[in-house]
């Protein structure tokens, strides 16, 4: 279920913005949201960690590796490291923008 959430998500934000741009950043967004829970989820009570183990991935690569085996779950895998490496280019490229010399 999680997988197909985060598939129309990410249509929507492809269909929506139309740039690679807002893609990156929306998968950054999720994946850096879900890590967050992850670590909620780690370091809280019982009933915190029932909650967000039952409704919440890991993170991404580990949405794919539920759904994904084999040759696919490795080209999956690839796109997403692609994708998170033009989002650290993004980041790196506004902090360096963003400082004057």
């Amino acid at each position: 279920m999680d997988a197909i959430i985060f598939i129309v998500l990410l249509v929507i934000v492809i269909c929506f913005f139309r740039s690679l741009y807002n893609t990156v950043f929306f998968v950054a967004i999720v994946d850096i949201f879900l890590r967050i829970l992850t670590f909620i989820k780690n370091n809280t009570f019982i009933e915190v960690k029932r909650f967000l183990g039952k409704y919440f991935p890991e993170n991404i690569p580990h949405i794919i590796s539920r759904y994904a085996k084999g040759d696919l779950y490795l080209v999956l895998v690839w796109v997403y490291v692609i994708l998170m490496a033009i989002f650290l280019y993004y980041i790196i490229k506004y902090f360096i923008k963003k400082r004057k010399f």
